[in-house]
């Protein structure tokens, strides 16, 4: 068999664990595989071609990983679940202070208490979320 089919059958080998591992790493070496079939099919001669091979890996993983990483880096956090309400407003229905109460947050009628034990807030009066605590959440 030819040497650039054994270098696709690396690349190939090396595609397995990067879909099952999802680690990009093993892409970057399937390309250098990719790239010394390439040479092996031009004529190239063994060392030629696993110079090839580890150069394009290297410079793949040196070049491509920390932009990979920046770019991941750059993407916005986006809250889900209860950590999505803190920070929001809610209309107080009934008293809350520092023992009980309930508020319209988000559309729903939850528990809440207030932050400060001393403070208490009247029905209609707007109040933020400083946390939620299991299913209560604590305003000011």
């Amino acid at each position: 068999m030819d040497a650039w089919v054994w270098w696709l059958v690396a690349a190939a080998g090396l595609g397995i664990p990067l879909v099952l591992t999802a680690m990009p790493e093993f892409g970057m070496f399937a390309v250098g595989a990719v790239a010394g079939a390439v040479v092996a099919g031009l004529g190239g001669g063994l060392v030629v071609q696993v110079v090839v091979f580890a150069v394009v890996s290297t410079a793949l993983i040196a070049v491509v990983r920390p932009l990979a990483r920046r770019s991941a880096a750059r993407q916005p956090v986006h809250r889900s679940g209860v950590d999505a309400l803190q920070g929001r407003q809610a209309t107080v229905l009934e008293r809350v202070d520092g023992q009980g109460g309930r508020i319209k947050l988000a559309g729903e009628v939850w528990s809440a208490r207030a932050l400060d034990p001393g403070a208490a807030y009247e029905p209609g009066a707007q109040v933020d979320v400083a946390e939620i605590d299991g299913a209560t959440a604590v305003v000011m």
